[in-house]
């Protein structure tokens, strides 16, 4: 028997207003909470996520080495061009990474707060990369 019911990732942030748009936007997910200090959302398939307000958050500095990377979010798109000119559009920042080891490609952004989060593509590619 499982010890917890459900799970959610909650992102601190000073503005949960804003980032709550913004993974809306990402997504196409819903407000399904919202208090104060603290947005819940509610995306296809059951995914939640949930933005709590600290004042004093300050966004990671990855991929700077003088700040490890603690935790980053991954999402799996079928278009990386579509889905990186969403992203800018919502206010995300595309932000450099290391090419992957593995046989998909993926792409490193920032939300408007400074959380990471990598976009890999669904299939892998079937020609080398240019460039």
């Amino acid at each position: 028997m499982a010890l917890v019911n459900a799970g959610v990732v909650v992102l601190d942030c000073a503005e949960p207003e804003k980032l709550a748009e913004f993974y809306k936007g990402l997504l196409g997910a819903e407000e399904s909470e919202a208090t104060a200090n603290r947005i819940d959302i509610e995306g296809p398939g059951g995914f939640r996520m949930a933005f709590r307000r600290d004042v004093n958050a300050t966004p990671p500095s990855w991929p700077r080495p003088e700040n490890s990377l603690q935790v980053h979010l991954d999402f799996v798109v079928d278009d990386l061009d579509e889905a990186e000119r969403a992203i800018v559009g919502l206010g995300g920042r595309p932000v450099e990474a290391k090419d992957p080891a593995g046989p998909h490609e993926e792409r490193g952004f920032s939300d408007p707060a400074g959380h990471s989060f990598t976009l890999r593509g669904a299939v892998a590619p079937t020609a080398p990369k240019q460039g």
